[in-house]
């Protein structure tokens, strides 16, 4: 295992003609045994921070440190790191089990009875031990990716990175990934840093997630935190599905003034003072039908997902969107009235995006009076 220490991280590309920043000034440390989870939009520099971490990619500036140790100007090879391909990168030519056990014949002097018992031993923990004479073309997507994993875990390595390796899966096969991954990183107890624009799946997966847009980290905190207190409108709108609505207000004392007639007059005022224009933020679990609720929409779609349905509607020129019981299902173009709680209220300041309210902190729920006790 391995701390990982990332400082003032800043990668260039191009020449002196024309540069591309992909990573701008990153400061990061990511925990000994943590998976911490890279998330963003495509081209946010989550993957080429990764491919920094591994030494793939040169360093323009700032330093990559393991256990105190600078590893800036490391080669890849002598990181002691092992890495999992969104293509998952299995030779073609050779069998499942020359597959795994090819990290050990490149970079060890292992006997061949020892490297197939070790390879043996990865391949059970993985449950694919009965398709060690396969080769990859016989192979379904979750077994190539089990594949590379054992390829990866043989090596024994202090820190495991992952450049979305679900992506190429269905969704019933990447949900159940998921839940391996997270249970073999658990058992393994090795730093992991994993890489998806997947937002649910960074939620879903990681101790601690980073989320990164235009090279710069936004926010890093747990799942939780970068939901219900986002440090900006960007993190706010990327984490959560469906994304958070969001609207331009005007602020009148205590009252906010929003498009299509809403108005909502705050209980609290102090997180708008001073502001003449605020942005509003609420999410669509924390809206409900309510004929005093303030926001005026008129239905467009409504989407039945069985346990829930998604209503769709218009407030003047902005959409919004918001999650109700499946057994309400308005008709497209009824005129219906929307409400919400103030705790539930996001504000936005209107010119540097940053949060000035977001959820109020909720008390957590102690666990164990649902423990039983043998």
């Amino acid at each position: 295992m391995a701390t990982i220490d990332i400082t003032n991280l800043r990668k260039e590309f191009g020449d002196d003609s024309e540069q591309i920043v992909a990573v701008d000034n990153l400061d990061l440390t990511i925990k000994d045994g943590e998976f911490l989870v890279f998330v963003g939009p495509s081209g946010c520099g989550k993957t080429t921070t990764l491919r920094c971490i591994a030494g793939l990619e040169d360093v323009t500036d700032g330093s990559i440190e393991f256990d105190s140790n600078d590893v800036t100007d490391q080669r890849a090879r002598d990181r002691d790191v092992a890495m999992v391909f969104q293509n998952y990168a299995l030779y073609p030519h050779m069998t499942v089990r020359k597959n795994i056990g090819f990290p050990l014949r490149l970079s060890t002097k292992q006997s061949t009875e020892a490297i197939n018992e070790r390879v043996e031993q990865v391949a059970e923990m993985l449950g694919i031990e009965e398709l060690l004479g396969d080769q990859p073309k016989e192979l379904s997507g979750g077994q190539q990716q089990r594949v590379a994993l054992g390829r990866a875990i043989i090596r024994d390595p202090e820190l495991f990175l992952m450049d979305e390796p679900l992506s190429n899966l269905d969704a019933k096969l990447r949900s159940t990934m998921r839940t391996e991954l997270q249970e073999l990183q658990s058992d393994l107890d090795v730093t992991t840093c994993y890489v998806t624009h997947d937002q649910t799946e960074a939620m879903a997966m990681g101790d601690r997630i980073a989320v990164l847009n235009e090279g710069e980290l936004q926010q890093v905190g747990t799942a939780s935190e970068v939901y219900r207190s986002p440090t900006n409108e960007f993190v706010a709108g990327f984490i959560g599905s469906p994304s958070i609505n969001t609207f331009t207000a005007d602020v009148e004392g205590a009252t906010l003034h929003g498009p299509g007639g809403f108005e909502y007059t705050l209980e609290d005022p102090s997180h708008a003072e001073g502001h003449d224009q605020i942005r509003v933020g609420v999410r669509p679990e924390d809206i409900r039908l309510d004929p005093d609720g303030g926001m005026p929409g008129e239905v467009t779609v409504v989407e039945e997902m069985g346990n829930e349905n998604f209503l769709y509607a218009t407030m003047g020129e902005i959409d919004l969107t918001a999650r109700i019981e499946s057994k309400m299902h308005p008709d497209e173009g009824m005129s219906v009235d929307f409400g919400f709680d103030e705790e539930d209220l996001y504000l936005f300041d209107i010119d540097t995006q940053e949060s000035v309210k977001t959820k109020t902190s909720e008390t957590d729920v102690d666990y164990q009076q649902y423990v039983t006790s043998d």
